[in-house]
């Protein structure tokens, strides 16, 4: 199926009705329920399955096997590595449904989360961090953290542009790629402008 607004594979489902932006492109196997809010330029890979209940922004990336359940929000310029998951459910049980009643993820612009990570519900991750392949994330991260294992620990920082940072002894550091500049309060940076 072809739109002028957006390109879907044939091979994909879309119900209606959904918002899906200018320039977004749904590959193989994939499917969209009805009421979900997909912004401009997005790419979702093979097989991505995306809910009723879930918001993406603009330009993110959605790489294949990914499942967006319902009460995860992604904001602008997000990437979704192959096979990561999200959850919406902290104690599920067959017997037990919870009726549409889940805990909210969000992903703030620019977070970057690795191939097979699992973001338990309920958590934030901030804005241009960084979750390392395989991790399992069980508690906010803040903004710019670079964070790995299993829990997700942080150990270190990260541009705005992907390139890793070290901070001096007065809090501060220039990113030798981008040449931003960033300020450290104890867990918190900062982009100073």
């Amino acid at each position: 199926m072809t739109d002028t607004k957006y390109f879907c594979h044939k091979s994909s489902y879309i119900d209606e009705p959904c918002e899906i932006g200018e320039g977004t492109k749904i590959w193989h196997f994939s499917h969209v329920m009805a009421g979900a809010k997909i912004g401009k330029n997005c790419s979702l890979g093979q097989n991505v399955n995306v809910s009723s209940k879930t918001a993406i922004g603009n330009d993110v990336k959605i790489q294949n096997n990914v499942s967006i359940y319902d009460g995860v929000t992604l904001e602008d310029y997000v990437f979704c590595g192959p096979s990561m998951v999200f959850t919406n459910d902290m104690n599920p049980r067959s017997k037990y449904p919870k009726h549409g009643v889940y805990l909210p993820t969000l992903v703030k612009e620019g977070a970057s989360i690795g191939a097979n990570a699992t973001i338990v519900c309920g958590t934030i991750i901030g804005r241009h961090a960084f979750i390392g392949s395989g991790s399992v994330v069980t508690k906010d991260i803040p903004d710019y953290a670079l964070v790995y294992g299993n829990p997700a620990r942080v150990h270190g920082w990260i541009c705005e542009c992907g390139e890793k940072i070290d901070f001096g002894s007065d809090n501060t550091c220039v990113c030798k790629s981008c040449e931003k500049t960033y300020a450290k309060n104890g867990e918190q940076v900062q982009e100073k402008k």
